[in-house]
This record gives C-alpha cells, structure tokens and sequence, in this order.
C-alpha cells in the first residue's frame, strides 16, 4: 500500500482556508513612521504583501508573485510603538491564481486595546520552478462566511479582468 501525505490528499481535493492561514505581528517603531509618528502606508503594503504571499505559498505550496491588490482600505492609522497584526487568509483559489483578504489590526500595548485599521484584497499566482503559472489545489470553504467571502472573490476578480479588458 502507498503512503499517501495529507498535503497530496489536499492538493487533488482541495484545502479550507484555515489551512494556510498566517499572522504576523510586527512593531512599529521610528524609522517606519511618518513626521506625525504614524505608520507609513508603503511600510504597511509591504508587510501586507509579505503576510499575504505567505498564505498563498502555504496554500499552493509554491513561490507566488502578486497580481494585483484590488483594493487597501486606511481606516485607522497605526502609531508608533504600537504593534501591528496582520491576519492574512485564502478566500479564494482559481487555476493558479488565488486571493488573500489582509485584516490589519493595531494594538496598543499600554492598554491591550485592538482596533481593525485596514483590510486588504490581494491576488497571487503560483509559480513552478521556471517562474511560470502552475495549477493551485481548490480552495473548499468551510462555512457559511468562507463561502460568501468565496463569492465576493469571485466578483472581485470578473471586476478586475474586466478592467484589464478595457485597458487593452
């Protein structure tokens, strides 16, 4: 009889989200800051970008590039000496391209108290060994919200593709 690894089972029947789901915690200290000590958005993208592609890799089992990042709400500035966590999740997985949602919260150490500062939608290929697109295993939502956030992904991305449609 073969032994046959759960990763093999899950890349031919598909994964559920909680699977390749990543946190990250970082902290925001001076040298991320802008001249009023809040976080800078571009420091913030990248950590978003680092968290998310750690997702899609743990999803797809490959290295992946960003496609595209449909969308960065800035709804609370993060300060500095605060820690920052980004909680990054599949919400949905096509071919070999899959989404990330990004929920970024801040925490302030002093008080223990958490706010939601921004969210982010960004989406990854997976790459083979040659830096080509490669078949990522499906993506099986568990629960009535991993479905609705499956469907929003869906129209998330016939926006974008057609977007780039009109852009040709």
């Amino acid at each position: 009889m073969h032994d046959i690894s759960k990763d093999h089972i899950q890349s031919f029947y598909g994964k559920p989200p909680s699977a390749s789901t990543v946190e990250m915690t970082e902290l925001v200290l001076p040298n991320d800051t802008n001249l009023l000590g809040n976080l800078l958005g571009g420091r913030l993208m990248h950590w978003i970008d680092i968290a998310g592609a750690m997702a899609a890799s743990r999803h797809s089992h490959k290295i992946v590039a960003t496609v595209a990042l449909d969308s960065l709400d800035f709804r609370h500035p993060a300060r500095m000496g605060e820690l920052v966590i980004l909680k990054a999740k599949l919400t949905w997985a096509g071919r070999t391209s899959m989404e990330v949602t990004v929920n970024v919260y801040a925490e302030n150490i002093k008080s223990g108290n958490v706010i939601l500062t921004n969210k982010a939608f960004i989406t990854f290929v997976a790459l083979d060994d040659e830096g080509k697109p490669t078949p990522v295993p499906p993506l099986v939502p568990e629960n009535e919200e991993e479905m609705k956030d499956f469907k929003e992904a869906e129209l998330r991305r016939e926006e974008r593709l057609k977007r780039r449609h009109r852009e040709v």
